[in-house]
C-alpha cells in the first residue's frame, strides 16, 4: 500500500488515441477499505483508468500507481492481489464450471478451491454445466467467485451486474459486497445503475469527458450538492453572476435554478451577494447529481 493509504492512485494522468483524450489530467485515488465508486457516462474514461490500473495501457502523461507500485511494473506476487470481473463476465464459454475453476487455480497458488467450492454451492451453481449454459446470474457468480478464490486485497469490477435483472442483480451485490467486506478487502466498482451505487458505495469519483469533477465521500455528495430556485426583483438576467460552487444554471419559466455544491448558508449568501433570493432548496439523489455534472449543455427557456 502506498503511504498515504491509498490502493490505487492516479496522478495527473492523461491518455490520448489520436486527438481524443480519454483521460485528461485525472487525479484520484482509491483509499483502503471500503467500495469507491468511479461513475460517468458512456466514453467518460472509466474503462481506460481502470486499463491503466490494470497495467493493460500506458499514459500518455502522468502516473497510476497500484499498490505502492507503477501499476505497468506490478511484480508478480502482488499482482495476483488484485481481482477482477470484467464488463459481462468474459468466461469461456464452452469449458464446465468446474474446468474454469481448476484452469483458474492453476495460475494462482493462493487460489483457495475449498473456499470456491463453497460459494458455487452457495450460488447454486452446477459445477458440471458449461459456462455457455449458464444464465446472465450464474455467470456473474462463478466470475465473482474465480475472482475472489485468491483472495485478492483489491478487487475492481467493471460493471459486474450489467444485464442482470433487478432481482439477480440484487442479489449479485448483496454477495458480493458480503464477500468482500467480510475479510476487509477494498472494491473499485463501475456501474451505471446508481440506485445500486447508493447503496454500496463509501465514495465516489465521477469523470465526464475525462476529468474528475467529483471525487469525494458519498455522504458529503448527498450533502452539499443542492438545487436552489432563485428569485429576482424585475425581470430575471439573461446570465448570472459567478457563485462558487456552481455545477449547472438554467433558466426555466422565467426564472434561474442552479445546482450549486457547498454548505447551505454559504450557498444562500453568495446567491444573496448577486441580488437574487433563494425560493426553494431540493437535496439531490446519487442519480440527480450524475445528471447535473454530466448535462451536455443548460437549459434555456
Amino acid at each position: 500500500m502506498s503511504a498515504q493509504g491509498n490502493v490505487a492512485r492516479w496522478d495527473r494522468v492523461t491518455v490520448c488515441f489520436g486527438t481524443h483524450r480519454a483521460l485528461d489530467g485525472a487525479s484520484f485515488a482509491v483509499p483502503v477499505g471500503g467500495v469507491t465508486a468511479l461513475l460517468g457516462r458512456n466514453g467518460a474514461g472509466k474503462t481506460t483508468a481502470i486499463r491503466t490500473l490494470l497495467g493493460l495501457l500506458a499514459p500518455t502523461r502522468g502516473s497510476v500507481e497500484v499498490l505502492g507500485h507503477d501499476a505497468l511494473a506490478v511484480p508478480p506476487a502482488l499482482r495476483a492481489r488484485i481481482g477482477y470481473v470484467g464488463e459481462g463476465h468474459p468466461l469461456p464459454r464452452w469449458m464446465k464450471v468446474k474446468d474454469v475453476v481448476a484452469y483458474q487455480a492453476s495460475g494462482f497458488p493462493t487460489f483457495d478451491r475449498a473456499q470456491c467450492t463453497r460459494w458455487l454451492e452457495r450460488f447454486d451453481v452446477p459445477r458440471t454445466r458449461r459456462v455457455m449454459q449458464l444464465s446472465r446470474g450464474m455467470r456473474a457468480q462463478l466470475a465473482l467467485a474465480v475472482a475472489l478464490a485468491p483472495r485478492p486485497d483489491f478487487v475492481v469490477m467493471d460493471d459486474p451486474a450489467l444485464g442482470l435483472d433487478t432481482v439477480a442483480r440484487r442479489e449479485f451485490l448483496e454477495v458480493m459486497i458480503d464477500l468482500i467486506q467480510e475479510e476487509g478487502r477494498t472494491l473499485l466498482l463501475t456501474s451505471h445503475v446508481l440506485t445500486d451505487v447508493e447503496r454500496v458505495a463509501d465514495r465516489v469519483v465521477l469523470l465526464d469527458r475525462g476529468v474528475v469533477r467529483v471525487d469525494a465521500p458519498l455522504d458529503d455528495v448527498r450533502r452539499l450538492v443542492r438545487r436552489y430556485e432563485l428569485v429576482h426583483a424585475g425581470v430575471p438576467p439573461e446570465t448570472l453572476e459567478p457563485i462558487a460552487g456552481l455545477v449547472r444554471a438554467r433558466r426555466r419559466h422565467g426564472r434561474w435554478t442552479v445546482t450549486v455544491r457547498g454548505e447551505e448558508a454559504a450557498v444562500v449568501a453568495a446567491v444573496r451577494a448577486t441580488g437574487a433570493e433563494v425560493a426553494g432548496v431540493e437535496p439531490l439523489s446519487l442519480e440527480d447529481v450524475f445528471v447535473e455534472y454530466t448535462t451536455r449543455e443548460e437549459v434555456l427557456s
